[in-house]
């Protein structure tokens, strides 16, 4: 397995954790760096909330020593605004800084940020440009297909992020219309790996250990970026590097699996008290119960949670039943 860099930053395998909203929270990065992730980066912030000095969008880019490499990633659509922002982000001593151009979410993109910058390949670049100017860590970007099938353009953006200064690109393989909705096009990955001379990180729909190494095989990524399918299961970066090894890969036992669910439920419980914690493992916790006997039911008790007495009476049914 070949030693990946992005600019200054060594990372010690390939599958990387991708920032997720209400996901991808200090907790939940530590417990996927344990497990073997390349990197992480955080729940993306806000550059107009920054400049109003929001505390929630400050409290979201700290990071600890049990997280790096960690980058931050910002949002925004006004190029001196995503400046400030990175300036602020660097006090918290991020790895990399990452600028989000990808999200698809109506109350991002319907304002002019996340994916709908692929459609103002100018204001792209002067954005890069801005960041970059201010950082002295590697600023990458996370990109998409493009807008919609008529205006596929991630090569033209990756070039642009190149020129302005990127140090590299991450590539979901659908359009801004596609949301999460199959198919994935890993070619346009291919080409984008063959048109510029950064790193490219390889995302979407990357689920299992098999699918990682077929994905880099396809794309010529040495990089490859795991979401949704990390939940409930952080053991999948584990898999991913055992088999690029050649060694089997890990699975863990029931226990296993609910003592990792009570822990990160506990981290977040520490990091934001337990009343906002409980309420946000609601929808977290269901990913640990996929494959369970009675999996339904339990998402359903999952819903009720309110305190950690409640996490841990619902460990204990599923242990006895």
């Amino acid at each position: 397995m070949t030693q990946q860099k992005i600019g200054s930053v060594t990372f010690h395998s390939v599958a990387m954790l991708a920032p997720m909203a209400g996901v991808s929270d200090r907790a939940y990065r530590e417990l996927c760096m344990r497990h073997g992730a390349a990197y992480c980066v955080s729940e993306m912030v806000s550059s107009k909330a920054l400049s109003f000095q929001s505390k929630k969008s400050e409290e979201l880019m700290v990071i600890s020593a049990l997280e790096r490499p960690c980058g931050i990633q910002i949002f925004g659509d006004e190029p001196s605004c995503m400046a400030d922002a990175a300036r602020r982000a660097l006090q918290n001593k991020p790895d990399i800084i990452d600028i989000n151009m990808g999200c698809p979410a109506p109350k991002i993109s319907g304002n002019g940020s996340g994916s709908a910058l692929m459609r103002k390949p100018e204001l792209v670049g002067d954005i890069v440009r801005a960041v970059t100017a201010v950082c002295d860590v590697p600023v990458t970007v996370k990109i998409r297909k493009g807008w919609d099938n008529s205006s596929v353009n991630a090569v033209e953006i990756a070039q642009i992020c190149e020129r302005a200064g990127a140090s590299a690109v991450t590539v979901h393989g659908r359009t801004r219309m596609q949301f999460y909705k199959p198919p994935v096009d890993y070619e346009i990955i291919r080409r984008v790996r063959q048109s510029v001379q950064i790193p490219v990180i390889a995302n979407g729909d990357i689920d299992s250990a098999p699918k990682a190494l077929e994905v880099m095989e396809r794309t010529g990524c040495g990089l490859v970026m795991v979401g949704r399918a990390t939940l409930g299961n952080p053991w999948l970066f584990e898999q991913i590097n055992a088999l690029l090894a050649g060694e089997a890969p890990y699975t863990p036992s029931l226990s296993e699996k609910l003592d990792t669910m009570v822990e990160q439920v506990e981290r977040m419980a520490v990091y934001k008290g337990e009343y906002i914690a409980m309420r946000q493992a609601r929808k977290l916790v269901i990913g640990y119960f996929k494959g369970m006997k009675g999996a339904a039911t339990l998402r359903k008790e999952a819903g009720k949670l309110s305190t950690l007495a409640d996490l841990y009476a619902l460990k204990k049914h599923i242990l006895h039943t």
